[in-house]
């Protein structure tokens, strides 16, 4: 009989219904879990759920009975995918679940910025419009997203939901080629063009060794245009410092920021310093988190755990995420 541990339940919402497996188990969940408690509380466990809680060597060196560690969620960089391999431990994760709520986040935070909205939220609370003493005033820019260049940097499901809702804007869309690639076919904008020529850029790429770092100050004095840049992916892909620096010279129009490294980021880092700024939007890792996307996520999830009980595992992660 399988010992199933939910290690981080709480990182799905309370509202969303995670139906128990369809065969004899044991189940066991905790809201949360420091790396420090991952041994003890999966001791005996044959089955892990995890979201965030890093799983190392010396941890799962601890758990001879673990036999699948189910992701709630796409990324597993939390995971030592290496050791799994040497055990042959089955580490599977959830795919293609947020393909309406990222973009529509993205979006949403895209509009706020280049029509102003928080800026001008602030202004009505702080009487601008009794004092402009006529139906409407004009105290922060105010630009349409039709006849703009949206450039993406991601091509997957995610970057091709942002592409779909641009289009319906009336946006021109650029798919940015792999920094310091060529050649990669008639789909993608030379990298250097999308940040020169675009007047919103978002991210839609994993984190990786070649993509930390992917925007700092040397691309922002690229960005010709001033445009709006959007961090839904993951933290770690812009220089935090750098795009402060950005912001304070002028070289961005503004920034919106879902994702962060660490989360959620110190009370005296960068980001959070930024947010006295009018033109910075800083959201808690919610893009993915509409209630629709995050039942599709927790089905998903113990379908995956019920496929590998019956003998056929699903979305089994082979390489990096």
């Amino acid at each position: 009989m399988h010992h199933i541990v939910f290690l981080d339940r709480a990182t799905i919402a309370p509202q969303i219904r995670v139906r128990r497996p369809a065969f004899e188990h044991t189940w066991q969940e905790y809201d949360r879990t420091t790396a420090e408690q991952a041994a003890e509380r999966l001791k005996g466990a044959t089955v892990a759920i995890n979201n965030k809680v890093p799983l190392r060597r010396d941890t799962l060196e601890r758990l001879p009975d673990l036999k699948l560690i189910a992701m709630a969620a796409t990324g597993t960089d939390c995971v030592d995918k290496a050791f799994c391999r040497e055990r042959g431990i089955v580490v599977s994760n959830i795919r293609g679940y947020a393909g309406h709520t990222v973009p529509e986040h993205v979006f949403a935070l895209i509009l706020a910025l280049r029509r102003s909205i928080l800026s001008y939220r602030e202004d009505v609370k702080r009487g601008e419009w009794q004092k402009a003493a006529q139906f409407c005033f004009f105290n922060h820019p105010i630009n349409d997203l039709h006849g703009s260049r949206l450039g993406i940097i991601g091509e997957g499901v995610l970057g091709q939901g942002v592409a779909d809702l641009g289009r319906a804007f009336g946006m021109k869309i650029l798919f940015a080629a792999h920094k310091g690639k060529s050649g990669l076919g008639p789909l993608y904008t030379p990298f250097d063009e999308v940040l020169e020529t675009s007047d919103v850029i978002t991210l839609h790429c994993p984190l990786m060794p070649e993509t930390k770092g992917l925007i700092g100050i040397g691309e922002f004095r690229k960005m010709k245009r001033r445009p709006i840049i959007v961090n839904a992916a993951r933290g770690g892909l812009i220089v935090e410092e750098d795009l402060e620096k950005a912001l304070e010279e002028g070289l961005i129009a503004g920034a919106a920021v879902d994702v962060t490294m660490p989360e959620p980021p110190p009370k005296e880092s960068v980001l959070m310093r930024m947010l006295e700024r009018p033109n910075f939007i800083l959201t808690p890792h919610v893009a993915w988190a509409s209630d629709e996307a995050q039942q599709v996520l927790a089905d998903q999830l113990i379908d995956n755990v019920e496929n590998f009980a019956r003998g056929q595992p699903s979305n089994v992660v082979s390489g990096e995420f």
